[in-house]
């Protein structure tokens, strides 16, 4: 009774093998396209501190996102990113701002010690995706504040870009959404290279105390001699 049942166990098994490959089919890394950044060449160029950069909660996850034509999230299935997107967003920002500018003096938030930046850029991205049939958006908002703490330039950005449909060409956009970013933060950034230095407060000198005057003595009347009989002294 039991051997014509062993070929129909071997088939069961082999399908579930096969669903079990099927299952766990490897899912492709991604990381946004930087471009082709220009090579900094300045040591001396202007001083940039660029950061804190805010990313939306939304897009600090490891899963690859697909907006979906009723503008819903869901997770993508063949494809999620290779590391921290916040941390591929802020290198790529940061490269593409220092080759424009030309300045090696770049740096992210907050800086090594004794770094004095000339503009320090406040940079938040509440938008970065797209979907099979949605197009890539991006969304940021920057302020400029200068080194005396004065806010030179407050922007708010909405960019949008095309692609073909694939999860590499969606990522190839989003990358080149940033890029696009980063070349306008360095148009705004550029004005601000040749700022007049900042003038020390002149130090005040320390005030001299006047002495307090010191009381007069009361005179002592000088005595005047009166010509008589008798000289008498008169005060």
């Amino acid at each position: 009774m039991t051997a014509p049942r062993l070929p129909l166990i071997f088939v069961l098994a082999g399908l579930l093998g096969l669903a079990g490959c099927s299952t766990h089919q490897p899912v492709s890394l991604y990381q946004l396209d930087s471009g082709s950044p220009a090579q900094p060449e300045q040591a001396a160029g202007m001083a940039v501190l660029l950061g804190p950069v805010v990313v939306a909660d939304y897009l600090q996850r490891e899963t690859l996102l697909q907006r979906q034509n009723d503008g819903s999230l869901q997770g993508s299935t063949d494809g999620r990113w290779a590391g921290s997107l916040s941390s591929d967003i802020n290198q790529l920002v940061l490269r593409q701002v220092a080759g424009h500018l030309d300045s090696q003096r770049v740096v992210l938030a907050p800086g090594p010690g004794g770094f004095t930046p000339d503009v320090q850029v406040l940079l938040t991205i509440t938008r970065l995706d797209s979907g099979a049939s949605q197009p890539a958006i991006l969304d940021a908002q920057w302020r400029l504040i200068d080194r005396r703490g004065q806010v030179r330039d407050n922007r708010i950005v909405h960019l949008q870009e095309e692609h073909t449909g694939t999860t590499a060409s969606q990522v190839q956009a989003q990358g080149v959404l940033l890029q696009h970013l980063a070349q306008q933060l360095s148009v705004a950034l550029k004005p601000l290279a040749n700022q007049p230095p900042i003038a020390e407060a002149p130090r005040k000198q320390p005030s001299v105390q006047a002495k307090p005057a010191e009381p007069q003595k009361p005179k002592m009347p000088m005595a005047t001699p009166i010509r008589t009989d008798m000289e008498v002294f008169r005060f």
